[in-house]
Parts: C-alpha cells; sequence; structure tokens
C-alpha cells in the first residue's frame, strides 16, 4: 500500500508555495502519495496519515500552542516534532550559541521583565515569530522598543532584543538550504529592516523578488554545517534545514536555523537534491 504523506500548509496558501509543484512530483517519484491540507483543519484527518511534512505553515507563531498540539497529534512529521517544538521558538538561539555557535546576541524578556535600551542600535521582535511581523528596528539608547516590548508582553510573548548589525546593509542577508542533511545552494537577500521603526509582516512574493543566487564562502558553510550538527539528535534527523547568516564584526554569524516552515527556493536546487529531500521523507517511515 502507498504511504500518505500529508504535507501541512496554512490558509493563506492552501495549494503549498511556489515549491509546490516540484516537491509534489518528487515525492510521487518516491512512491509516495502526498495529500494536501492546512494544518489546523481537522476534517485532513492528520493522526490517520502515515507521515506529516511540514511545508508553509505560515500563520503558527500567532498560534503557537494550538501548533505545538497538532504536531505532537500527527503519528510522525517531517522534520521530527522534537526539532519542530524547540525550532519554533527562538529561545533556541541561547543552545546553539552555548554549543559555540556564533550567533547574534540575545536577550530574552519574559513577560514581566523590563526593558532597558541598548546603547546601540537594536532589534526588538518576539521570541516566536514569522515573517518580520512585529519585528523593529530603534536606534541607540532609545526607548522606542519599550513601546513594543510592552505590546509583545500583554499578548503573553516573550521579546527577544538584538544588536542591529550593519554589515547586513553591504552584503545582505545568506540563506543555505539543505536537502537531505546536504548542503544544496544558498541565496542572498536584502534586509527586512531597512527602516527604524515597527514594520508589518512581509508579503512572501515581495521577498521573492529581491532574492539572488550567491556562493557561500568556507566560513559561512562552516558555520552552517556546525549549526546542523548542533540540532538535538544530530542533522541526521533533518529532511531539510536553511541557516540564515548575517556579517558580523568577526565573520558570519547565525541569525536563524529554520528547520519548520522555511522556504527551500526549490526552483534553484538540482533535480538529485529534490530528488534527495523525497527520499529523506520516505525514510521518515
Amino acid at each position: 500500500m502507498t504511504a500518505r504523506v500529508g504535507v501541512a500548509t496554512c490558509a493563506d496558501r492552501p495549494e503549498l508555495d511556489e515549491d509546490g509543484p516540484l516537491l509534489l512530483a518528487a515525492l510521487r517519484a518516491a512512491g509516495l502519495e502526498p495529500v494536501v491540507g492546512v494544518w489546523d483543519d481537522p476534517a485532513v484527518g492528520w493522526p490517520g496519515l502515515d507521515l506529516v511534512l511540514v511545508r508553509s505553515v505560515w500563520d503558527y507563531p500567532r498560534k503557537h500552542d494550538a501548533f505545538l498540539r497538532w504536531v505532537r497529534s500527527c503519528r510522525r512529521t517531517v522534520n521530527p516534532a522534537d526539532v519542530l517544538v524547540w525550532n519554533t521558538d527562538k529561545a533556541y538561539l541561547d543552545d546553539l550559541a552555548a554549543a559555540g555557535l556564533p550567533t547574534v546576541p540575545t536577550r530574552f524578556l519574559a513577560p514581566g521583565e523590563a526593558f532597558e535600551a541598548p546603547a546601540h542600535e537594536h532589534v526588538v521582535k518576539p521570541s516566536v515569530s514569522g515573517s518580520a511581523a512585529d519585528t523593529g528596528r530603534f536606534p541607540a539608547g532609545s526607548d522606542q522598543g519599550a513601546t513594543l516590548v510592552a505590546r509583545l508582553h500583554a499578548q503573553g510573548r516573550t521579546a527577544m532584543v538584538q544588536p542591529y548589525l550593519d554589515g547586513i546593509e553591504r552584503d545582505g542577508e545568506t540563506s543555505l538550504l539543505f536537502l537531505g542533511g546536504t548542503y544544496s545552494h544558498a541565496r542572498r537577500r536584502e534586509p527586512l529592516l531597512a527602516q527604524a521603526g515597527a514594520r508589518e509582516a512581509v508579503v512572501v512574493d515581495d521577498v521573492l523578488l529581491t532574492v539572488r543566487p550567491t556562493e557561500p564562502t568556507p566560513e559561512q558553510r562552516a558555520v552552517a554545517e556546525a549549526a546542523l550538527d548542533a540540532v538535538p539528535g544530530g542533522r541526521g534527523r533533518l529532511a531539510y534545514g536553511r541557516v540564515d547568516l548575517v556579517p558580523g564584526r568577526d565573520g558570519p554569524v547565525l541569525l536563524e536555523l529554520e528547520l519548520t516552515d522555511c522556504f527551500l527556493f526549490l526552483r534553484s536546487a538540482t533535480p538529485q537534491a529534490v530528488a534527495r529531500l523525497a527520499a529523506s521523507v520516505a525514510a521518515a517511515l
């Protein structure tokens, strides 16, 4: 019997993102039967599927608790459920920093903890977030970030405060894509916080217009490889991953490690890499 693999998306993208056609074709070629559905639609019958591949679930940050319950309700997920739980809260940056990874220095402020304006340009955002929603860039010594922190705390959300690394304005943000645990390709995109102040969530289609092919440096490759190796249980458990790096004072630093709903730019991958991704999904069975 052909294994039925759920491919989870959100209500805004019921037909998946631009990677969808290539992904579904590769899964079928690997002998799987993909079933596309919105993750929080119980009519899909997620617990009855053999496996669930988490893809464009872009609305989960504002439904985080419900999302984690859904993840745990599935028979098996790709990437694994414990990795998704770990990766959907950016508190994982502390784990990676403790493992020796060069990460953007981050202070986490749980509801009730006071915000003190840093003496440098800084970024404030929620620890569970995506698409730069509820994210702001503020001047050195400014108390403007306190308003955003207060709003997040009023919603019961933890805020995070990071220095704004201005090297991103020159070199942009570099994303290294790994499929089936192996490096595949890289993309460079323009910074999302081009201006000071809090911003609205980005529109994915607009961001894609700024994306360009790039070749990572040996230093970037080394940081990305080390980040995947530091994932709980190791990189061998991962079917896909994206490592987002920005320029630091002494070399590339990790901004985010995306193992949940990251856009994979599959049109830029080789057919062999896409097939490797599908084979990794099949192996999870």
